[in-house]
């Protein structure tokens, strides 16, 4: 069994002792080329054909995004080009990007107390 927990404080002790889960996984925030490959996961699927190019500069211009921020900027660059009434861009999604303060900004503190406390606790999920 496998199960994900934002907020693993919230959840008792006795759920998360040995013999109920085999090990606890931490999973960081993506690194580049894991932010490319959300890139071009969410582009290709709603029929964006971006370069090999394209995705490294994006993944360079989107540190500390989840993977759920990538997609969100995708899906705004996507309206963004309709409304504009025109082709779909690298550059929206790199204006999407730089017009988006990701949550491990708004929420920096709360991210690096996470990461700490799952430093010595947690197996690196990477």
């Amino acid at each position: 069994m496998v199960a994900t927990a934002n907020d693993i404080s919230a959840l008792p002790p006795e759920l998360v002792r040995k013999g109920r889960f085999d090990e606890i996984f931490f999973v960081d925030l993506p690194k580049r080329a894991a932010r490319a490959q959300i890139l071009a996961i969410h582009a290709r699927k709603r029929g964006v054909d971006l370069s090999t190019e394209e995705l490294n500069a994006l993944a360079s211009h989107s540190e500390g995004f989840s993977g759920a921020e990538l997609e969100q900027a995708v899906v705004a660059a996507l309206y963004t080009a309709h409304s504009q009434g025109q082709p779909m861009s690298a550059a929206l999604i790199l204006h999407e990007l730089r017009s988006t303060q990701p949550l491990s900004v708004v929420m920096a503190e709360q991210v690096e107390a996470l990461r700490a406390w799952a430093r010595d606790r947690t197996v690196p999920a990477d």
